[in-house]
Formats: C-alpha cells, sequence, structure tokens
C-alpha cells in the first residue's frame, strides 16, 4: 500500500548570498509575502530547474528578482530544512556571488507581489532566526558566516 509520505519528495532550492564591495559585511535581504513563510525574511533564490546547475540557477534567480548580476558564484553550504507541521522539506543549496558592478546598478524589487524589496544587511545585524525563512535560520544556527568562512560546509 503506498502512503502520501511515501511518493513525496523534498524539494530543491537555491538560496543566494549576494555580497558587494560597496556594502561590506552586507547580503541581500528581502521578507516573503509568499504563504510558505509569509512574512519572514529571506535571501534572493528559488528552485532548481531540471537540468539546471547550481550556479546558473542562482544567477538566474538573483536576476528575476533583484534585476542584477552576479560574478563569482560559488557553493558554500546545504541545509536540510524539515518542518513537518507547516508540509515543508526543502534541500537548500546556498551560493555566494557578488554583485557585477560592470553590469548592474542597485537591486530592484522585481517581484512585489512576492517580496516587500530588498536591503542590504549586515550578516552579524540579522533579525532573529524566528523571523527568518527556515533555511536562512538553519544556515545561521549552524554557524555558517560568509565574511569568516572560506570552506564549503555541509548539514
Amino acid at each position: 500500500m503506498c502512503t502520501e509520505a511515501a511518493v513525496r519528495r523534498p524539494g530543491v532550492g537555491v538560496g543566494v548570498l549576494v555580497t558587494d564591495s560597496e556594502h561590506p559585511g552586507c547580503v541581500l535581504l528581502g521578507k516573503r509575502k509568499n504563504s510558505t513563510g509569509h512574512g519572514k525574511y529571506q535571501l534572493p533564490g528559488g528552485h532548481l530547474e531540471f537540468g539546471e546547475s547550481w550556479a546558473s540557477c542562482a544567477q538566474r534567480e538573483v536576476l528575476e528578482e533583484a534585476g542584477v548580476h552576479l560574478k563569482s558564484v560559488h557553493y558554500v553550504f546545504v541545509v536540510n530544512s524539515v518542518k513537518l507541521e507547516e508540509n515543508y522539506h526543502y534541500v537548500t543549496l546556498f551560493m555566494r556571488g557578488e554583485l557585477d558592478r560592470e553590469r548592474s546598478d542597485e537591486p530592484r524589487n522585481m517581484e512585489p507581489d512576492k517580496n516587500e524589496g530588498w536591503t542590504w544587511t549586515q550578516w552579524d545585524s540579522f533579525p532573529p532566526d524566528e523571523q527568518l525563512f527556515l533555511p536562512l535560520s538553519d544556515i545561521r544556527r549552524r554557524g555558517f558566516h560568509p565574511f569568516k568562512d572560506s570552506h564549503t560546509q555541509t548539514s
């Protein structure tokens, strides 16, 4: 007998730590309007598409959501975020990329129906974990720091 839990699979997401030399120690942070995680702070990102590389997904999502191009995109961390009471299970790959100032100006909110807007936020001055979208909360609780860690991590 097949149960719903037996056929369900976790989603695969990509979260992007967007950095910029003009905003040292900051990453791009927005506030969700989606039903999942509504009102929680998030990084740019989204679902990994079939056949897409992690870096391509990061670049595509940041361009779609914030209207900017990235350079030096690379993998930094992965989390397995599960919240059964909210029917939520995602494996989120975190990528880091620097704003490409030769091709982009300041980020813009390209999806106002999904996000309240983007701000450069100091990593060390983030809102409390309970105000963060679950994968972002998970990466912070595991001690990852994008401006101190030079190696990749998994969890």
